[in-house]
Formats: C-alpha cells, structure tokens, sequence
C-alpha cells in the first residue's frame, strides 16, 4: 500500500499529552507547543518516540519508508533517533499489519494509521510505558 493510501484510513494519535486539546480551551496550548517544538524538548520527545519504535520493532517487522514511498530500508536502532530529528517526515510501514506510524518532523505526535485492535493495544502499552498516549482525535468517527 502506498503512503497516500494509509493517509486516507482511521488514525490514532501516539502523542505527549493524554487527549485532545479543546479548541474553546482557556490554557496556553499554542505557547507551551512552540515550547516543546525547540530544542532540546523536540530531541526529548523523538527518544520517547525511538524507544517506543524500537521496542515495537520487537514484534513486528518495520520498515522505512520514503516520502515517495518507493524505497524501503530496515529500521535501525542506531539511526532512528537521528532521522526522527532530521526535520524530515517518516514513515514506518508494518507490511505485516497493513499499518504504518508518520512522523511529519516537527510535531509532538506520530499518527498511527489503520491499526488492528492488536495493534492499537500494544502500542498503547508501549506508549505508556514511554510516558506517552495514544488517542484518537474528535474528527475521526
């Protein structure tokens, strides 16, 4: 399945905060998001993500994918990091699930799309245990 094809399926964020953000909300989401966007907080943020990569890595074979979609490359522990810090958007295909995990670069979430349940359930836990959550945003039914 080619990139724009998952983009378009149910999604999931794996975010830093436990829920969405309501837009009518009196707090200083706009202020403190720009904070966590420098660095060193994004290269905080990006380990959580890394770690939580790599340990899924452990049950399910994940490749990187390009923003062309036509070149893959195995996921490798000591890279990842790096590339999640680069600016650049990432993919992270699961064949095996018909899954992938986005990465536009510069935000505090990756987007999970099309998990199963199993899916969803493990990376849930492992987001937990990175001190991250996994919600699915208002406008998805």
């Amino acid at each position: 399945m080619a990139i724009d094809d998952y983009l378009e399926k149910p999604y999931w964020l794996i975010d830093i905060l436990p829920k969405q953000v309501p837009s009518n909300c009196r707090g200083q989401y706009f202020k403190i998001e720009k904070y966590w966007l420098e660095q060193p907080q994004l290269v905080r943020i990006c380990h959580k993500f890394a770690s939580l990569l790599m340990k899924l890595n452990c049950y399910y074979d994940v490749s990187i994918v390009d923003a062309d979609g036509a070149a893959s490359v195995s996921l490798q522990p000591e890279s990842l990091e790096e590339m999640l810090t680069g600016g650049d958007a990432v993919y992270m295909v699961m064949d095996s699930e018909n899954a992938m995990i986005g990465f536009n670069g510069d935000d505090h979430y990756m987007t999970l799309y099309n998990p199963s349940n199993e899916l969803l359930e493990l990376v849930s836990l492992l987001a937990s245990s990175e001190g991250l959550f996994v919600w699915k945003p208002d406008n998805e039914e």
